[in-house]
């Protein structure tokens, strides 16, 4: 298989997983969300990294009630096969009211293994 250079796709492409997980996060559905990783998934967001599903399943109950938001995806690429970003555009109660995210999406054996949430 040829390698992608970062590209930017439709986000009708990002693979299935990738968009089980994002719409789940979107919901705040925490059971849903831990369905779509690994075993030993990792999850950096706000600098702070959640090493397994416990941890995980901890910051996701915890995002959900912090702030309201809206959320609007605006943008994917693929750097390779397991390598996709999906960026948002956030709005809400949070410090600054605005803020557009990436969500870096390291793949395994169909699962997330890895995710970096950052502007």
């Amino acid at each position: 298989m040829p390698h992608d250079e970062h590209r930017t796709i439709d986000p009708a492409e990002l693979p299935p997983v990738v968009t089980r997980y994002l719409a789940a996060h979107r919901d705040r559905d925490t059971d849903t969300a831990l369905t779509t990783l690994t075993d030993d998934a990792s999850v950096t967001d706000d600098g702070t990294t959640y090493e397994g599903t416990p941890a995980i399943a901890e910051w996701l109950g915890k995002a959900a009630g912090e702030y309201t938001y809206t959320t609007e995806l605006t943008a994917a690429h693929r750097t390779d096969a397991t390598h996709v970003t999906a960026t948002h555009h956030l709005e809400g109660d949070f410090p600054g009211g605005q803020v557009d995210l990436r969500f870096r999406f390291t793949l395994r054996d169909g699962l997330i293994e890895r995710l970096v949430i950052a502007p």
